[in-house]
């Protein structure tokens, strides 16, 4: 596992609450969020798998693993930014998410891209 290229992927996440497809009296709350994978490194990467930690805010954690992102497991070139987005349901109005990006450079050098923690909040819940 070569963590160095860990530092040659950047990944931005924002997250929005689905209001409509929320449900708080039976403590459903529906997040899209977009994620931004930008290759600042030299060699070409492809996402292989991907591993996500989502909390509530009651301290209930749900872990995700699989292949891919959203049934795919795309090659980002050097300079290039892959974009995408996806869903999760939590309990709380207010949570957390953050994981890591099992990639492969093109040499076939494995690493984990860390995906930062980031919020997931019902508007006007948070000051």
């Amino acid at each position: 596992m070569n963590n160095t290229l860990n530092d040659s992927i950047r990944v931005s996440a924002r997250a929005q609450y689905l209001e409509h497809q929320s449900s708080p009296s039976e403590e459903r709350y529906v997040f899209v969020y977009t994620i931004s994978i930008e290759n600042l490194g030299r060699k070409t990467t492809r996402i292989l798998t991907r591993h996500w930690l989502i909390t509530d805010s009651d301290g209930g954690v749900h872990e995700v693993h699989g292949d891919g992102v959203i049934g795919e497991q795309p090659y980002i070139a050097p300079g290039a930014v892959h974009t995408y987005s996806s869903g999760t349901v939590i309990k709380t109005p207010v949570g957390t998410m953050q994981g890591t990006y099992g990639m492969l450079s093109n040499d076939k050098d494995a690493f984990d891209a860390t995906i930062p923690v980031f919020r997931l909040a019902v508007p006007q819940v948070l000051n």
